[in-house]
């Protein structure tokens, strides 16, 4: 006995007709969602709802202190990015440009200054851990307009060429006399070792800095 059915009896397949009417297409779906993000983007920036990033910008904001120090016999008092270096408070902030920057990374001895009398590499010194201090920077070594005597050993010994190192040059030999390692040639040059001189002018800054130290 024959079980088939005939055509007619059979349903036809599935055509996804009855889904696709209730369920959205890709097509449909990604308009839709793309609609919908426009209008939240949209309804954000027009009911200020990004109102907060004026508070967000200014917990960005580094911290900063505030800083009392002596520069070259002047009382200074100034608020810092706690990341300044005293390098760039001196030429930034004050406009004492002589203090060099040279390889900024304290390698070079272009940016020497004196820090209580001590020698520093300004560019590696945090401004904010001064407070206090006594800072000289090459435009306070003359007096009454005169020049130091270590200034005028290096005009006398011919001891710069380009000139840049110059200052930072001087501070160290200033710092290296007060500091009493003048010696002998050899000592000087060891304790200004930290000071680099590209134009190779280190016999007549030597010289310059024994000639001061004799005349002491």
């Amino acid at each position: 006995m024959s079980t088939d059915l005939p055509e007619s009896a059979v349903p036809p397949p599935s055509t996804g007709a009855d889904e696709s009417s209730s369920a959205p297409t890709r097509r449909t779906f990604i308009a839709t969602s793309t609609a919908v993000g426009g209008a939240v983007v949209a309804g954000g920036l027009i009911g200020g709802t990004f109102s907060g990033s004026d508070e967000a910008s200014a917990a960005q904001k580094p911290p900063s202190s505030r800083v009392t120090l002596t520069v070259n016999g002047t009382r200074r008092t100034v608020t810092v990015d706690n990341r300044t270096s005293l390098l760039d408070l001196l030429r930034e902030d004050f406009g004492l440009t002589g203090s060099k920057k040279g390889c900024n990374a304290g390698a070079c001895g272009a940016c020497t200054v004196l820090v209580d009398g001590r020698r520093v590499n300004s560019c590696l010194t945090l401004a904010v851990r001064l407070e206090g201090t006594d800072v000289t920077t090459i435009e306070g070594l003359d007096k009454g307009g005169r020049l130091h005597p270590l200034q005028q050993a290096f005009i006398e010994e011919d001891a710069f060429q380009c000139g840049y190192c110059t200052p930072g040059q001087i501070m160290s030999g200033v710092g290296c006399i007060q500091e009493g390692h003048t010696g002998s040639p050899e000592e000087i040059r060891e304790w200004m070792s930290g000071n680099i001189c590209r134009c190779g002018c280190y016999t007549k800054i030597v010289r310059a800095v024994e000639q001061t130290a004799g005349r002491k």
